[in-house]
């Protein structure tokens, strides 16, 4: 039973997250005049469909992924309601509307998260013997502020700093009974955390937060982790990843899988908050990831367009379906080895 469980789960979050991503194609394309074809969650043959206002709403075979068909994917210019032949702001707009749908939808279910159990706020519980932090007079008690310039909102950003930026010195200020500080501190390398650490630690328990903090806060949740997928992706450009350590649909599954495991015994309420704090992290990636300038994503597409919009010449139907075709192969290959690592992760 539990198995299933996870299994529904991992559709129900998919599910989701594909069709906020392709209902923000299709509304957008339909309020810019663009025809759709077809919006269909999944891929292969078609399970069960219907057609209503000249699009074919269906649900396909293969459960990873979803479609937006717009009229003259297919060569056909002269179609009416054409994608190539409606104005370039028009499909800039509908094809950003995927990834920003993605970006809506995170900030959508972070209320509901943060509404519920609060926020880590950036105030030091306390400040470990012997540490960098206690070196430079730290206390418990204080609310770090800024780190190398970048703003602190949350504690989960302090930690996200020191790990893309690994023993470097920086100025951090923080606040202590209404004033504020400065100092300079070089995070050291604590073996038993396996990272570089200044010395402190977080909030115990979150803070609670009244109704516009939520809306405040739940924007800096988006961005936490559209800035976690960005700097993700800067360190696997540095080789401190590598594409051994990327997650296909398989290895998602094991992390809901993992999360309901560690949730369940705190009952329903918890499985469901962790699911969409998960939820957040999850869509918040694909839209940056779709955003990517890469031939076949919504950011190759972008590309074209905005060179389109900046030189006023439109690259031909066959020069955009050349290099979409060579990226999506590429696209797809990625996807079996990452698909294979996470097979070959379960088995070990």
């Amino acid at each position: 039973m539990g198995t299933v469980i996870k299994i529904l789960l991992f559709f129900l979050i998919f599910t989701v997250i594909v069709v906020c991503h392709e209902g923000g194609h299709c509304l957008i394309g339909k309020k810019s005049g663009i025809g759709v074809r077809e919006f269909a969650i999944g891929l292969g043959p078609t399970l069960i469909g219907f057609t209503k206002g000249g699009t074919k709403y269906s649900i396909k075979a293969l459960p990873f992924g979803g479609i937006c068909i717009f009229e003259g994917d297919d060569g056909d210019e002269a179609s009416e309601g054409s994608f190539r032949n409606a104005g370039v702001w028009q499909r800039i707009a509908t094809v950003a509307a995927g990834p920003m749908m993605n970006f809506v939808l995170a900030f959508v279910l972070s209320v509901f998260v943060i509404a519920s159990i609060g926020v880590d706020t950036p105030v030091l519980s306390s400040v470990m013997q012997g540490f960098p932090a206690e070196k430079a007079g730290l206390l418990a008690g204080d609310e770090i502020v800024s780190i190398a310039g970048r703003r602190i909102s949350v504690y989960r950003d302090i930690t996200l700093w020191t790990m893309v930026h690994e023993g470097e010195p920086a100025e951090v200020v923080y606040r202590r009974d209404g004033e504020l500080y400065s100092t300079v501190i070089t995070p050291e390398y604590y073996e038993e955390a396996g990272r570089f650490l200044f010395g402190f630690t977080g909030p115990m328990e979150y803070v609670k937060m009244n109704p516009l903090q939520v809306l405040r806060y739940s924007a800096v949740e988006v961005r936490y982790w559209i800035e976690v997928t960005i700097k993700s992706l800067g360190m696997l450009g540095r080789g401190k990843y590598s594409v051994n350590d990327l997650a296909g649909p398989v290895g998602v599954a094991q992390i809901v899988g993992e999360v309901y495991e560690d949730s369940k015994s705190d009952g329903a309420y918890y499985v469901w908050l962790n699911m969409l704090n998960l939820t957040v992290l999850l869509t918040a990636d694909l839209g940056v990831m779709n955003l990517l300038p890469l031939p076949a994503l919504d950011g190759g597409r972008l590309l074209f367009l905005l060179i389109e919009a900046v030189t006023r010449k439109r690259p031909s139907a066959r020069t955009e379906g050349i290099i979409t075709l060579i990226g999506a192969s590429f696209l797809v290959m990625l996807m079996v080895f990452v698909m294979f690592n996470d097979i070959m992760r379960l088995v070990r």
